[in-house]
Protein backbone atom coordinates (compact mmCIF):
# COMPACT_ATOMS: atom_id res chain seq x y z
CA UNK A 1 0.00 0.00 0.00
CA UNK A 2 1.08 3.66 -1.10
CA UNK A 3 1.88 6.03 1.77
CA UNK A 4 -0.93 7.55 3.50
CA UNK A 5 -1.36 10.39 5.64
CA UNK A 6 -2.56 8.71 9.51
CA UNK A 7 -3.79 10.74 12.04
CA UNK A 8 -3.28 9.00 15.99
CA UNK A 9 -5.05 9.98 18.22
CA UNK A 10 -3.72 8.98 21.55
CA UNK A 11 -0.41 8.99 19.95
CA UNK A 12 1.70 8.48 22.90
CA UNK A 13 0.06 6.28 24.99
CA UNK A 14 0.57 2.57 25.74
CA UNK A 15 0.27 1.71 21.86
CA UNK A 16 0.72 4.74 19.93
CA UNK A 17 4.12 4.99 21.19
CA UNK A 18 4.96 1.59 19.61
CA UNK A 19 2.34 2.20 16.32
CA UNK A 20 3.77 5.42 15.20
CA UNK A 21 7.20 4.20 14.56
CA UNK A 22 5.99 1.12 12.79
CA UNK A 23 3.70 3.61 10.04
CA UNK A 24 7.09 5.86 10.16
CA UNK A 25 8.81 3.05 8.78
CA UNK A 26 6.36 1.87 6.34
CA UNK A 27 6.22 4.73 4.63
CA UNK A 28 3.30 6.90 6.08
CA UNK A 29 2.75 10.07 6.95
CA UNK A 30 1.77 10.77 10.39
CA UNK A 31 -0.09 12.96 12.23
CA UNK A 32 0.50 12.19 16.29
CA UNK A 33 -2.31 14.08 18.03
CA UNK A 34 -2.13 13.86 21.90
CA UNK A 35 -4.05 15.70 25.19
CA UNK A 36 -0.66 17.22 25.83
CA UNK A 37 2.45 17.12 24.16
CA UNK A 38 3.82 14.21 26.66
CA UNK A 39 6.89 12.07 24.98
CA UNK A 40 5.88 8.68 24.57
CA UNK A 41 7.17 5.80 26.58
CA UNK A 42 9.92 5.10 24.34
CA UNK A 43 11.86 6.82 22.71
CA UNK A 44 12.85 6.56 18.13
CA UNK A 45 14.17 8.46 15.82
CA UNK A 46 10.85 8.45 14.10
CA UNK A 47 9.06 10.66 15.97
CA UNK A 48 11.27 12.98 14.13
CA UNK A 49 9.40 12.92 11.35
CA UNK A 50 6.36 13.08 13.18
CA UNK A 51 4.22 15.82 12.67
CA UNK A 52 2.60 16.71 16.67
CA UNK A 53 -0.93 18.22 17.45
CA UNK A 54 -1.98 18.71 20.79
CA UNK A 55 -5.73 18.51 21.04
CA UNK A 56 -7.84 18.08 24.18
CA UNK A 57 -10.73 15.91 22.97
CA UNK A 58 -13.07 16.61 26.57
CA UNK A 59 -13.08 20.06 25.63
CA UNK A 60 -13.30 19.79 22.24
CA UNK A 61 -16.23 17.40 22.21
CA UNK A 62 -17.97 19.52 25.10
CA UNK A 63 -17.62 22.47 22.65
CA UNK A 64 -18.94 19.85 19.44
CA UNK A 65 -15.53 20.56 17.75
CA UNK A 66 -13.80 17.61 18.00
CA UNK A 67 -14.52 15.78 15.24
CA UNK A 68 -13.79 18.75 12.64
CA UNK A 69 -10.45 19.80 14.07
CA UNK A 70 -9.17 15.89 13.15
CA UNK A 71 -11.11 16.39 9.98
CA UNK A 72 -9.25 19.48 8.95
CA UNK A 73 -6.10 17.84 9.96
CA UNK A 74 -7.32 15.66 6.19
CA UNK A 75 -6.29 12.48 7.37
CA UNK A 76 -6.60 9.69 4.93
CA UNK A 77 -7.21 6.91 8.00
CA UNK A 78 -7.73 7.67 11.46
CA UNK A 79 -6.43 5.66 14.01
CA UNK A 80 -8.45 6.34 17.43
CA UNK A 81 -6.94 4.65 20.86
CA UNK A 82 -9.33 6.79 22.91
CA UNK A 83 -12.65 6.48 22.27
CA UNK A 84 -14.94 5.45 25.50
CA UNK A 85 -18.15 6.70 24.26
CA UNK A 86 -20.92 5.45 21.54
CA UNK A 87 -21.34 9.96 21.68
CA UNK A 88 -17.40 10.48 21.27
CA UNK A 89 -17.95 7.91 18.22
CA UNK A 90 -21.03 9.11 16.99
CA UNK A 91 -19.27 12.95 16.67
CA UNK A 92 -15.95 11.86 15.17
CA UNK A 93 -17.52 9.85 12.66
CA UNK A 94 -20.23 12.47 11.44
CA UNK A 95 -17.05 14.81 10.82
CA UNK A 96 -15.13 11.82 8.36
CA UNK A 97 -17.53 10.61 6.47
CA UNK A 98 -16.94 11.81 3.09
CA UNK A 99 -13.47 13.30 4.07
CA UNK A 100 -11.46 9.85 5.55
CA UNK A 101 -11.68 6.51 4.05
CA UNK A 102 -10.68 4.63 7.08
CA UNK A 103 -11.37 4.97 11.30
CA UNK A 104 -9.58 2.34 13.07
CA UNK A 105 -10.80 1.98 16.77
CA UNK A 106 -9.32 0.37 20.10
CA UNK A 107 -12.01 -1.55 21.89
CA UNK A 108 -10.94 -4.11 24.54
CA UNK A 109 -11.89 -7.87 24.69
CA UNK A 110 -14.19 -6.54 28.26
CA UNK A 111 -16.99 -5.76 25.36
CA UNK A 112 -17.40 -9.70 25.96
CA UNK A 113 -18.04 -9.98 29.89
CA UNK A 114 -18.42 -13.10 30.94
CA UNK A 115 -17.78 -15.74 28.91
CA UNK A 116 -19.78 -19.10 28.09
CA UNK A 117 -17.30 -21.19 26.12
CA UNK A 118 -13.40 -20.10 25.68
CA UNK A 119 -11.67 -18.71 24.14
CA UNK A 120 -14.43 -16.67 23.01
CA UNK A 121 -14.34 -15.75 19.39
CA UNK A 122 -15.82 -11.95 17.95
CA UNK A 123 -18.43 -13.20 16.61
CA UNK A 124 -20.11 -14.26 19.88
CA UNK A 125 -22.69 -12.37 22.10
CA UNK A 126 -21.79 -9.50 24.06
CA UNK A 127 -22.49 -9.78 27.63
CA UNK A 128 -20.20 -6.54 29.07
CA UNK A 129 -20.75 -4.61 31.86
CA UNK A 130 -19.44 -1.75 33.67
CA UNK A 131 -19.20 1.73 32.17
CA UNK A 132 -15.66 0.69 30.61
CA UNK A 133 -17.06 -2.59 28.81
CA UNK A 134 -20.74 -1.67 27.98
CA UNK A 135 -19.30 2.03 26.36
CA UNK A 136 -16.71 0.31 24.29
CA UNK A 137 -19.23 -2.09 23.07
CA UNK A 138 -21.21 0.35 21.96
CA UNK A 139 -18.45 2.24 20.21
CA UNK A 140 -17.74 -1.21 18.48
CA UNK A 141 -21.81 -1.55 17.58
CA UNK A 142 -21.81 1.84 16.14
CA UNK A 143 -19.04 1.93 14.26
CA UNK A 144 -19.34 -1.68 12.68
CA UNK A 145 -23.33 -0.93 11.59
CA UNK A 146 -21.90 2.57 9.84
CA UNK A 147 -19.02 1.10 8.22
CA UNK A 148 -21.71 -1.88 6.92
CA UNK A 149 -24.29 1.08 5.71
CA UNK A 150 -23.74 2.40 2.05
CA UNK A 151 -22.23 5.57 1.73
CA UNK A 152 -20.58 4.88 5.33
CA UNK A 153 -16.82 5.84 6.97
CA UNK A 154 -15.59 2.36 6.54
CA UNK A 155 -14.69 1.07 9.98
CA UNK A 156 -12.30 -1.30 12.36
CA UNK A 157 -12.27 -2.01 15.73
CA UNK A 158 -9.40 -4.32 17.63
CA UNK A 159 -9.96 -5.45 20.81
CA UNK A 160 -6.91 -5.64 23.23
CA UNK A 161 -6.33 -7.70 26.41
CA UNK A 162 -4.50 -6.37 29.01
CA UNK A 163 -1.63 -3.83 27.54
CA UNK A 164 1.73 -4.71 28.74
CA UNK A 165 4.86 -3.16 28.06
CA UNK A 166 8.08 -1.27 29.75
CA UNK A 167 6.85 2.04 30.95
CA UNK A 168 3.79 0.99 33.32
CA UNK A 169 2.53 -1.34 35.98
CA UNK A 170 0.93 -3.86 34.59
CA UNK A 171 -1.79 -6.52 35.40
CA UNK A 172 -0.39 -9.22 38.15
CA UNK A 173 -1.24 -12.48 39.24
CA UNK A 174 -4.09 -11.21 42.07
CA UNK A 175 -5.93 -9.67 39.02
CA UNK A 176 -4.39 -5.76 40.09
CA UNK A 177 -1.75 -3.48 39.93
CA UNK A 178 -0.30 -4.24 43.55
CA UNK A 179 3.50 -3.95 43.03
CA UNK A 180 3.73 -6.14 46.71
CA UNK A 181 2.52 -9.56 44.48
CA UNK A 182 5.47 -8.96 42.69
CA UNK A 183 8.17 -8.39 45.41
CA UNK A 184 6.39 -11.45 47.50
CA UNK A 185 6.67 -13.91 44.54
CA UNK A 186 10.02 -12.84 43.89
CA UNK A 187 11.01 -13.56 47.57
CA UNK A 188 9.39 -16.96 47.94
CA UNK A 189 6.83 -15.61 50.52
CA UNK A 190 3.09 -16.45 50.75
CA UNK A 191 0.44 -14.90 48.18
CA UNK A 192 -3.06 -14.61 48.32
CA UNK A 193 -4.86 -15.49 45.55
CA UNK A 194 -9.00 -15.36 45.14
CA UNK A 195 -11.01 -18.24 44.44
CA UNK A 196 -8.98 -21.43 43.00
CA UNK A 197 -6.57 -19.58 41.08
CA UNK A 198 -8.04 -20.70 38.41
CA UNK A 199 -9.96 -16.98 36.74
CA UNK A 200 -7.58 -16.06 33.88
CA UNK A 201 -6.21 -12.84 32.34
CA UNK A 202 -5.49 -12.00 28.78
CA UNK A 203 -2.47 -9.95 28.49
CA UNK A 204 -0.82 -8.93 25.49
CA UNK A 205 2.07 -6.50 24.56
CA UNK A 206 1.63 -2.78 23.30
CA UNK A 207 3.44 -4.11 20.02
CA UNK A 208 1.60 -6.44 19.19
CA UNK A 209 -1.47 -4.26 19.81
CA UNK A 210 0.51 -2.19 17.46
CA UNK A 211 1.25 -4.84 15.24
CA UNK A 212 -2.41 -5.49 14.92
CA UNK A 213 -3.14 -1.75 14.17
CA UNK A 214 -0.71 -1.64 11.47
CA UNK A 215 -2.12 -4.97 9.78
CA UNK A 216 -5.72 -3.36 9.62
CA UNK A 217 -4.43 -0.49 7.84
CA UNK A 218 -3.00 -2.44 5.40
CA UNK A 219 -5.28 -4.81 4.97
CA UNK A 220 -8.20 -2.68 4.94
CA UNK A 221 -10.10 -4.16 2.24
CA UNK A 222 -10.47 -7.22 3.98
CA UNK A 223 -10.66 -6.14 7.24
CA UNK A 224 -13.49 -2.73 7.19
CA UNK A 225 -17.33 -3.83 8.76
CA UNK A 226 -15.12 -6.18 11.39
CA UNK A 227 -13.55 -6.38 14.78
CA UNK A 228 -10.54 -8.46 16.01
CA UNK A 229 -9.05 -9.51 19.23
CA UNK A 230 -5.56 -8.64 19.33
CA UNK A 231 -3.95 -10.47 22.34
CA UNK A 232 -1.16 -12.77 23.13
CA UNK A 233 -1.63 -16.58 22.15
CA UNK A 234 -2.77 -18.14 25.31
CA UNK A 235 -4.48 -16.40 28.71
CA UNK A 236 -3.10 -17.57 31.97
CA UNK A 237 -4.93 -18.80 35.29
CA UNK A 238 -4.24 -16.60 38.01
CA UNK A 239 -2.30 -19.81 39.52
CA UNK A 240 0.03 -20.66 36.95
CA UNK A 241 0.83 -16.92 36.27
CA UNK A 242 1.95 -16.50 39.69
CA UNK A 243 3.65 -19.83 39.58
CA UNK A 244 5.61 -18.85 36.47
CA UNK A 245 6.78 -15.54 37.94
CA UNK A 246 8.12 -17.32 41.19
CA UNK A 247 10.07 -19.36 39.27
CA UNK A 248 11.77 -16.82 37.26
CA UNK A 249 13.49 -16.35 40.27
CA UNK A 250 14.12 -20.07 41.14
CA UNK A 251 11.26 -19.81 43.57
CA UNK A 252 8.51 -22.34 44.30
CA UNK A 253 5.13 -20.13 44.44
CA UNK A 254 3.55 -19.93 48.38
CA UNK A 255 0.29 -19.61 47.10
CA UNK A 256 -2.88 -19.27 49.23
CA UNK A 257 -6.19 -19.32 48.06
CA UNK A 258 -9.39 -17.43 49.41
CA UNK A 259 -13.01 -16.81 48.06
CA UNK A 260 -13.85 -13.66 46.67
CA UNK A 261 -14.97 -11.93 49.92
CA UNK A 262 -12.54 -12.94 52.15
CA UNK A 263 -9.55 -11.63 49.58
CA UNK A 264 -11.46 -8.31 49.94
CA UNK A 265 -11.00 -7.95 52.82
CA UNK A 266 -7.49 -8.91 53.47
CA UNK A 267 -6.55 -6.36 50.66
CA UNK A 268 -7.12 -2.67 49.82
CA UNK A 269 -10.28 -1.63 48.48
CA UNK A 270 -8.61 0.02 45.18
CA UNK A 271 -6.53 -3.39 44.38
CA UNK A 272 -9.88 -5.47 45.71
CA UNK A 273 -11.77 -3.50 42.90
CA UNK A 274 -9.32 -4.47 40.56
CA UNK A 275 -9.05 -7.95 40.82
CA UNK A 276 -12.87 -8.41 40.83
CA UNK A 277 -13.24 -6.45 37.71
CA UNK A 278 -10.85 -8.84 35.83
CA UNK A 279 -11.58 -12.02 37.37
CA UNK A 280 -15.20 -11.52 37.21
CA UNK A 281 -15.03 -11.80 33.14
CA UNK A 282 -11.64 -13.95 33.74
CA UNK A 283 -10.99 -13.38 29.42
CA UNK A 284 -9.87 -16.00 27.23
CA UNK A 285 -9.94 -14.56 23.86
CA UNK A 286 -9.13 -16.48 20.39
CA UNK A 287 -6.80 -14.79 17.43
CA UNK A 288 -7.96 -17.12 15.38
CA UNK A 289 -10.00 -14.17 13.26
CA UNK A 290 -7.36 -11.69 13.23
CA UNK A 291 -4.58 -14.33 12.24
CA UNK A 292 -6.43 -15.59 9.25
CA UNK A 293 -7.58 -11.83 8.05
CA UNK A 294 -5.04 -9.62 9.26
CA UNK A 295 -1.95 -11.88 9.34
CA UNK A 296 -1.60 -11.27 12.95
CA UNK A 297 1.17 -12.81 14.96
CA UNK A 298 1.81 -11.97 17.98
CA UNK A 299 5.47 -11.66 19.36
CA UNK A 300 5.43 -11.75 22.78
CA UNK A 301 3.48 -14.71 24.82
CA UNK A 302 1.74 -13.17 27.80
CA UNK A 303 4.55 -14.19 30.39
CA UNK A 304 7.35 -12.96 27.75
CA UNK A 305 5.47 -9.89 28.06
CA UNK A 306 5.33 -9.45 31.71
CA UNK A 307 9.02 -10.33 32.29
CA UNK A 308 10.03 -7.59 30.31
CA UNK A 309 7.65 -4.57 31.92
CA UNK A 310 8.38 -6.18 35.31
CA UNK A 311 12.17 -6.18 34.52
CA UNK A 312 11.53 -2.64 33.60
CA UNK A 313 9.95 -1.73 36.82
CA UNK A 314 12.76 -2.88 38.64
CA UNK A 315 15.49 -0.96 36.96
CA UNK A 316 13.51 2.24 37.66
CA UNK A 317 12.91 1.70 41.16
CA UNK A 318 9.68 1.08 41.17
CA UNK A 319 10.04 -2.43 42.06
CA UNK A 320 12.09 -4.67 44.50
CA UNK A 321 13.21 -8.30 43.47
CA UNK A 322 16.21 -8.21 45.20
CA UNK A 323 18.69 -7.41 42.54
CA UNK A 324 17.15 -9.28 40.14
CA UNK A 325 15.00 -9.43 37.20
CA UNK A 326 12.93 -12.38 35.51
CA UNK A 327 14.89 -14.97 34.31
CA UNK A 328 12.76 -17.18 31.78
CA UNK A 329 12.95 -21.01 31.18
Amino acid sequence: MTGQRIVVLGATGHVGTYLVPRLVAAGHSVVAVSRGLREPYRPHPAWEKVERVELDRVAEEAAGDFGARVADLAPDVVVDMVCFTRDSAVQLVDALRGRAELLVSCGTIWVHGPATAVPVAEHEARAAFGDYGIGKAEVEEHLLAESRRPGGLRSIVLHPGHITGPGWRMINPAGNLDLDVWERLAAGEPVLLPGLGLETLHHVHADDVAQGFQLAIERQGQAAGESFHVVSERALTLRGFAEAVAGWFGRAAELRFAPFEEFRARTSPEHAAATWEHISRSPSASIEKARRILGYRPRYTSLEAVAEALAWLARAGEVDLGGREPALP
